[in-house]
């Protein structure tokens, strides 16, 4: 299959995209094979395999959003739930346009399928921002932070959706027929922000780290991008057919861009690490201390029954390691990490 710049046709009569119903004619361009439909109670279910994959998406994304929100003093928190957030609403809209629910032919199609696609270009901003959190230009966590990503990613969502819908509907000089733009945004513009995420990770991490672990989280979630986009693109009609239309390509793409997903969630998780020393809620650490002065039984002139004694206490909690063997209370001490229980060393030396 060749894809050519601005054109949607060779895609989409290979993948079943939510935007295929709506251009290249009137009546849409539809693929050379799609999976079996199903019907429930007197309503026919597009794609039902691809759906479960949408649901199993949404519950693994609350479940990681579950964990990142537990981690209170962990540097990007508040930036990275954005795009967990975005990711969540966008497989919960593509339940419903890639089952029918909303059918194609109906008028508020190409209003939800813009929305669709303003939201697949915000969340990539939002991953392509969240890959410069690490380097600092803007403390995370506070207001000037915070804006800038939601401002660049509400931008982009309203250029997209405004280009998605104009084309959809023959709008100014935009054309259902020639959608240049909608592939601009649709198909470039996610390919140019993994790119530079996963440079500007890499750069991060060889210059930063002083653990190689999360290259690891990269080079796999890199990988199944890849992957997702071979499959989706160049083997859809060739596995829709040797599994007799039970499922195809856009089965194993949603698939595999889940475990993309999970795998930013890892490496994440794998370059912060939480301060317990100042976060809420830690649970309690036992530690063993041998001290003749905390003998309350012994005689203070009777040296060896004081030294054979062993006192247990509870303490409030030692701090988390961090990637690269420095505390937050060591940070704290050397006024460096913008503060108490912050699990991020300073500016261009974090983790």
């Amino acid at each position: 299959m060749g894809i050519q710049f601005g054109s949607f046709d060779s895609i989409c009569q290979t993948a079943a995209l939510v935007v295929c119903p709506l251009i290249g004619s009137s009546q849409g361009i539809e693929p050379s094979c799609y999976s079996r439909n199903v019907e429930i109670s007197g309503t026919l279910i597009f794609q039902p395999s691809t759906c479960f994959v949408h649901i199993v998406a949404i519950l693994m994304t609350g479940i990681m959003i579950f964990h990142i929100r537990s981690k209170y003093t962990a540097v990007g928190r508040k930036e990275i739930l954005m795009f967990f957030y975005l990711y969540a609403l966008i497989e919960l809209l593509a339940i419903f346009l890639d089952s029918g629910i909303i059918p194609t032919a109906n008028v508020s199609y190409p209003w939800f399928a813009a929305i669709y696609t303003g939201l697949v270009a915000g969340i990539y901003t939002c991953l392509l921002i969240n890959g410069f959190v690490g380097f600092q230009f803007a403390e995370d966590g506070t207001p000037l932070s915070l804006w800038l990503l939601r401002i660049s990613t509400l931008v982009v969502f309203g250029v997209s959706f405004f280009v998605a819908i104009a084309t959809f509907k023959n709008i100014a000089s935009f054309n259902y027929a020639k959608p240049i733009g909608l592939w601009i945004i649709y198909i470039l513009w996610p390919l140019v922000c993994t790119v530079v995420y996963v440079i500007s990770q890499l750069v991060l991490v060889f210059r930063t780290l002083e653990d190689r672990w999360p290259i690891g989280d990269i080079v796999f979630g890199t990988a199944f991008f890849t992957v997702a986009q071979v499959i989706l693109f160049a083997f859809s009609v060739t596995i829709c057919d040797a599994i007799k239309h039970y499922i195809d390509g856009l089965f194993f793409f949603s698939l595999c861009m889940l475990l993309s997903v999970m795998m930013v969630y890892k490496y994440w998780d794998s370059i912060t690490r939480e301060d317990l020393e100042f976060s809420v809620g830690s649970k309690a650490t036992v530690w063993e201390v041998k001290d003749p002065l905390l003998a309350g039984g012994a005689d203070i002139g009777d040296e060896d029954s004081a030294s054979n004694y062993t006192s247990n206490y509870t303490h409030a909690g030692p701090p988390a390691s961090l990637v690269g063997g420095v505390s937050g209370k060591q940070m704290y001490q050397n006024g460096a990490g913008g503060g108490p229980g912050r699990g991020y060393p300073p500016p261009m030396d974090r983790f």
